[in-house]
């Protein structure tokens, strides 16, 4: 699988960026308010959701050149949630505004790095600033495609479809390993499980279906001792923070 770095990753996270602001222009204050590919949520839930967990890195960098560190939202997830309620009935003026001002302040935070600052420590995931460099990676091309705007995850780069893949290895079941068999690419396997299933299909359909989302380049099929079943359930997604210890 493709490893990204403190080397590559600014470079990936400017276009994820930049993905976002094109979209924010391909919007008026209707389509905010319509759905958005997330049950349950408009485009201006997603769009409150991107303001939110990017402001929320930006304050893990800006703790973590302290050598401290703070939950990452005020409040946590009960937090989160209200905040995304609250901003997600806004114009589209506000939207706009705010969520440029959050990606650019958190993107601004990373172009800043040294060498040594990607492993100082923060609370997200009781990781390191590189974590959370790639968490908000995740986050913009996610949520990006939420928004239903032609930017769905047939549209993912190769090396951000093998990232999440990585990343989403804790969503197997114990009791399974997957054998994934990406058209025209080679076969990968995740899970450590003792029963094995084969999942074919477009590296970008095996991406988005273990990331909950909607396969859109064709079906995916599994197979297990040469029998077609039924796609797999799959666990949660990863928690955000650690388990209390």
């Amino acid at each position: 699988m493709t490893q990204i770095t403190p080397g590559t990753l600014p470079a990936e996270l400017h276009k994820a960026a930049g993905t976002v602001t094109r979209l924010l222009a391909k919007l008026d204050d209707d389509s905010v308010a319509g759905p958005s590919q997330l049950p349950g949520w408009t485009r201006g839930h997603v769009l409150a959701h991107i303001e939110g967990i990017s402001n929320a890195m930006a304050r893990q960098l800006e703790y973590a050149a302290r050598g401290e560190t703070i939950e990452l939202y005020d409040g946590g997830m009960d937090g989160r949630t209200k905040a995304i309620e609250l901003a997600a009935g806004h114009s589209l003026e506000e939207h706009t505004e705010a969520v440029t001002a959050a990606v650019g302040a958190a993107i601004a935070a990373l172009d800043a790095l040294g060498p040594d600052d990607w492993h100082a420590r923060i609370a997200y995931r009781d990781g390191t600033v590189l974590d959370g460099g790639l968490a908000l990676w995740r986050e913009l091309t996610i949520h990006a495609s939420d928004l239903g705007l032609g930017f769905g995850p047939e549209t993912w780069s190769r090396p951000f479809c093998e990232h999440l893949i990585g990343f989403l290895e804790a969503r197997v079941p114990d009791s399974y390993k997957f054998v994934l068999q990406p058209t025209g690419l080679p076969q990968m396997s995740i899970g450590t499980g003792s029963t094995s299933i084969a999942i074919t299909g477009m590296l970008t359909d095996i991406a988005a279906w273990l990331a909950g989302r909607e396969p859109s380049l064709g079906s995916l099929r599994a197979t297990a001792a040469a029998d077609g079943v039924e796609l797999p359930q799959l666990l949660p997604w990863p928690a955000a923070q650690p388990a209390a210890r």
